[in-house]
C-alpha cells in the first residue's frame, strides 16, 4: 500500500488508479470493515488524527477530483461522508523521498510521463498535507529515520 503524500497530479494513469484503489482499501481498514492491513505503517498518520475516516475521505476526494479532471469515472459514492477538520503535517524529507521513489517507478513504467514532470524541483504535497522541515517519516517502509514523534494536524 502506498498512500502518496505527493499531489496526485504527479501520478501517471496507472499510479492514479492504483492510489484510488489503495485509498479505498485504507478507508475500509480505518472503518473497521476489513481484517487485512490493519497494522500497515502507511495508516499511522491517519490513525493518529481525531477523525481518521474523515481524513482518509478528504484524501480520497482530492484523488477523485484529479481523476475527474482527467476524464476518469471513479465512483465518488465509495468515499465516506465523514470530513476532516484540518491538515496533516508531512516532512519535506518524506516528500523528497516519495518524489525519488515515484521517479524511479516512472523510469520503467511510464518514461513519457516522467519526462513531463522531471522539471519539477519542489513537488507539492497532496492538499490534505502541509510540508514542514524534517527527515523521512518513521513509518516509511525500509527507511531508517530519527524518532522525532508524530507531527500534529493543522486545524
Amino acid at each position: 500500500m502506498r498512500l502518496w503524500s505527493l499531489h496526485p497530479k504527479y501520478l501517471d494513469p496507472m499510479g492514479l488508479v492504483t492510489l484510488w484503489r489503495e485509498g479505498l482499501l485504507a478507508q475500509a481498514v480505518l472503518e473497521g470493515k476489513t481484517k487485512g492491513y490493519v497494522h500497515h505503517p502507511q495508516l499511522h498518520r491517519f490513525r493518529d488524527q481525531s477523525n481518521p475516516v474523515g481524513f482518509i475521505a478528504d484524501y480520497l476526494r482530492v484523488i477523485h477530483a484529479e481523476a475527474a479532471g482527467r476524464g476518469y469515472r471513479f465512483a465518488a459514492t465509495k468515499i465516506s461522508r465523514s470530513r476532516a477538520d484540518g491538515q496533516i503535517a508531512v516532512t519535506r524529507g518524506q516528500l523528497d523521498f516519495e518524489w525519488q521513489h515515484l521517479s524511479k517507478k516512472l523510469e520503467t513504467r511510464d518514461p513519457k510521463w516522467l519526462a513531463g514532470i522531471r522539471h519539477i524541483l519542489i513537488p507539492e504535497p497532496h492538499p490534505l498535507f502541509y510540508a514542514v522541515p524534517g527527515c523521512i517519516a518513521e513509518w516509511e517502509k525500509g527507511c531508517p529515520a530519527p524518532r522525532d514523534g508524530m507531527l500534529p494536524a493543522r486545524v
